[in-house]
């Protein structure tokens, strides 16, 4: 049992240090180190956010780093969308005209499949679907990128954490070699809590900004604080960092979501570890020029 706690520890703290070490796409952004770069929902600015082709764009621009929404439709898919809502990236209302408020939860994987989800972004992608988280980690896999993972309104999807295990699992990775390519965040502390108990050896992130008093309880269950970069300073980034995780490791900042070149340099000379971004080239080049 000891050696087992021991090698999961140790698979933990690489994956933290994948995360914070930054790789090839990362460049310079604050005075003690480098920014790591995620493309937000894929390259979202460049192709249909969450889709397959956004991963490609965020892959084929140079980023290793993609971030994506999980959510669960009526018969248990796991699927890739950000709204609970369908209207806005598919054509859900025409297709199912009366079925209102077309939430996702209230369709079935088959009817979802036959959505359009990227001709409201440009007619050079009419036709691209909703992936499945199953599609989509195959997609991330042939790209050889990572994983930044966000379990969507689980208020919304009881159990959706065990069941996003499940499948994380059963496609390898939860394995040694993928564990330092995979982080799981969400904005409620419960289901963060349940994602640490049920795989202690996953790395965590919060999205949100809790309060510097309350950051000794975060540090329990979770690797990385990801506040929106409107609520970061440079004195929060230095608590945050003040403050050793679940594994040992000091606690992580990713700032989200920032899209233009002065917010970037700004948001990195905080010293935070990474930048979640729509325009990952803008971001990059811009910190490649501070």
């Amino acid at each position: 049992m000891r050696a087992r706690v021991i090698a999961v520890t140790t698979v933990a703290l690489l994956g933290v240090a994948a995360l914070v070490t930054p790789t090839h796409d990362a460049r310079a952004g604050s005075p003690g180190g480098q920014v790591t770069i995620v493309a937000h929902r894929g390259a979202s600015a460049y192709a249909p956010e969450n889709t397959l082709p956004a991963v490609d764009e965020a892959a084929r621009r140079g980023f290793s780093w993609v971030e994506n929404d999980v959510q669960r439709t009526k018969d248990g898919e796991l699927v890739v969308i950000h709204d609970d809502s369908l209207t806005r990236t598919t054509n859900a209302e025409k297709v199912f005209p009366g079925r209102a408020p077309w939430k996702v939860k209230d369709f079935t994987a088959a009817e979802i499949a036959r959505l359009d989800a990227g001709s409201w972004f440009g007619p050079a992608y009419a036709g691209t679907r909703v992936p499945t988280l199953k599609e989509y980690l195959r997609r991330v896999e042939h790209n050889h990128e990572k994983l930044l993972l966000e379990i969507k309104s689980p208020e919304l999807y009881p159990g959706i954490e065990r069941e996003t295990l499940k499948l994380l699992g059963n496609e390898g990775w939860l394995d040694r070699q993928h564990l330092g390519r995979l982080v799981v965040q969400s904005f409620s502390t419960d289901s963060l809590r349940i994602v640490h108990d049920l795989k202690p050896g996953l790395t965590t992130g919060y999205l949100g900004t809790p309060p510097a008093a309350d950051l000794h309880t975060y540090a329990g269950f979770t690797d990385l604080i990801n506040p929106s970069h409107k609520s970061v300073s440079r004195d929060y980034v230095t608590t945050v960092h003040s403050y050793k995780g679940p594994h040992g490791r000091p606690l992580g900042v990713f700032a989200w979501t920032v899209d233009d070149a002065s917010t970037a340099r700004n948001v990195a000379g905080y010293g935070v570890d990474g930048i979640i971004t729509n325009r990952p080239d803008v971001v990059r080049k811009a910190l490649s020029a501070s």
